[in-house]
């Protein structure tokens, strides 16, 4: 069985899943789910839909071009059947899968770089406009010894009030 990917999403669609369009011209469009179908329906552009691998790829947000790539496309040569073959076949792919994995991670290290350097010079703006609202840790605590002093005086005076009374 041949796992399909999404006319829209390009999410895998397993066998017995989704949903199969078949247009006038007989070609076949599958989707993953209702959702899919139902913005191809709307007509919507899969690159302008900001959850489709589509836009992701279009937008920098994942990786477009690579070739670990060329390991999924599809090939309609049928190979007889050699359990060498196969096994060396299932070996290539996990080293492949490792391969595109490590690739993808260095990706988006690379593309969040720059992510920490913008997160520290607006901290550093805020830091400049809100100046006021930051206090010193030594004036935190000397504002809490002056709640504690003003407590247990409060309490003593309360405490004399009543001996004074008896």
């Amino acid at each position: 069985m041949r796992i399909e990917r999404c006319y829209f999403c390009s999410s895998p669609v397993y066998p017995g899943h989704g949903i199969t369009f078949a247009r006038n011209d007989s070609k076949l469009f599958r989707f993953c789910r209702s959702k899919c179908h139902k913005n191809f329906k709307l007509k919507r552009n899969p690159r302008k839909v900001r959850w489709t691998k589509a836009f992701r790829k279009a937008h920098g947000k994942e990786l477009a071009v690579d070739s670990t790539f060329e390991f999924e496309r599809r090939r309609h040569e049928p190979v007889k059947y050699d359990r060498e073959l196969m096994s060396t076949t299932l070996r290539a792919m996990k080293r492949v899968q490792q391969i595109k994995a490590a690739r993808e991670s260095r990706f988006y290290d690379n593309r969040m770089k720059d992510n920490k350097k913008k997160d520290k010079i607006l901290a550093l703006k805020d830091i400049k406009t809100g100046i006021d609202l930051v206090k010193a840790p030594s004036v935190v605590r000397a504002e809490e010894e002056a709640k504690q002093t003003v407590a247990v005086k409060a309490a003593e005076d309360a405490g004399g009030k009543v001996a004074m009374e008896e």
